[in-house]
């Protein structure tokens, strides 16, 4: 087999997940958008439903209808993105709840669904989705007479901790919806992560789930391991891949093995940034990583391995993420279709 496996622990998953909801006094909810962050929205959603989370988030619709067909009736589908032109079928047939982000999409929601539920979207200073307080007060009373299920905004600088941009957007959806008798949702999972004063009356973490930073705690969920296609022996002084970049300086065997910049393994990540694994010792990747194909430096391997791992709880996806100068949302949403996936809980 000449297809890198990537195997995704959903234990793991929910671990993550139910020591994040042990962090909060509030319900927590699941981000599950881009296909459950590159992971299957599916999958994901059906195990974190099993372990009783009630309430998910996708980005669009269409997400929504995919999540819906995986899970069932039941727990509750909100959509970031509101009701755009043409969703009211969605909507409705796939019970959605969208999170309004404009006067237009309040007057295109309450025309075409009367009474379906939804939440409003508030911006306090991200300037991405939601809506400002001059247009929040402007259309407040109107909303609130229909009835919104969830009150939401979202952090733009939670990974850090101390920026003072967390205040700032905290103390102004506080003045957006004090006094108000509804739920309302600040914080993702460095929102959550930031204590108490965030949480309200639901969390949404998304990236903590799968393994990611800023939940530093988190289990790794995703292992990836590469087939070995071939392994040469190099004559110092003879070079590898494209731009002749890697030059050998002793006596060196050189695996190549099926993965590459067109599975999500960014091309950054050559040139000595990272290293992949036979078991316990590190192996470091040498010369460009290709379209297809990664070369490794396996000389101080005693025997020649079938199968290196690039992604693994030594190597997680934010480590990845450094050496290609990303986040670890970018690494794990960009893996690629080719993988021979497996899941594992």
């Amino acid at each position: 087999m000449t297809t890198a496996r990537l195997t995704l622990n959903l234990d793991a998953l929910v671990t993550n997940w139910r020591n994040l909801d042990a962090l909060t006094n509030c319900e927590t909810a699941a981000v599950v958008k881009a296909n459950g962050y590159g992971l299957d929205a599916g999958r994901v959603g059906k195990a974190l439903a099993n372990a009783g989370a009630r309430n998910f988030f996708v980005a669009m619709a269409e997400e929504g209808v995919a999540l819906r067909r995986a899970i069932g009736p039941g727990p509750g589908i909100s959509v970031f993105a509101g009701h755009m032109e043409g969703d009211a079928k969605l909507l409705r047939d796939f019970q959605l709840t969208p999170m309004l982000n404009s006067l237009d999409q309040m007057l295109r929601h309450f025309e075409s669904l009367p009474g379906h539920p939804f939440g409003v979207q508030l911006d306090t200073g991200m300037n991405r989705l939601g809506m400002e307080a001059a247009e929040w007060a402007a259309v407040r009373d109107i909303a609130l007479s229909q009835g919104p299920v969830l009150l939401m905004s979202h952090l733009a600088c939670a990974d850090e901790a101390s920026h003072p941009m967390n205040d700032h957007q905290l103390q102004t959806f506080v003045q957006m919806t004090e006094g108000l008798e509804l739920p309302r949702s600040l914080a993702a999972t460095g929102g959550l992560l930031l204590g108490r004063n965030y949480h309200f009356d639901l969390c949404r973490p998304g990236i903590g789930l799968y393994g990611g930073q800023p939940y530093g705690d988190a289990l790794p969920v995703a292992q990836l391991d590469l087939p070995v296609i071939q392994i040469r022996s190099l004559d110092p002084g003879e070079t590898v891949g494209y731009g002749n970049s890697w030059t050998a300086q002793r006596p060196s065997r050189i695996a190549t093995v099926a993965a590459g910049y067109a599975d999500g393994l960014h091309r950054a990540l050559g040139g000595g940034q990272i290293q992949v694994y036979a078991g316990d010792t590190p192996c470091p990747v040498v010369g460009r990583v290709s379209m297809d194909l990664i070369t490794v430096d396996v000389s101080d391997l005693g025997d020649d391995p079938s199968h290196l791992s690039i992604l693994n709880e030594r190597q997680t996806v934010d480590t990845l993420a450094q050496a290609a100068g990303t986040i670890g949302y970018e690494i794990l949403t960009s893996l690629g279709s080719r993988y021979a996936r497996s899941y594992t809980g």
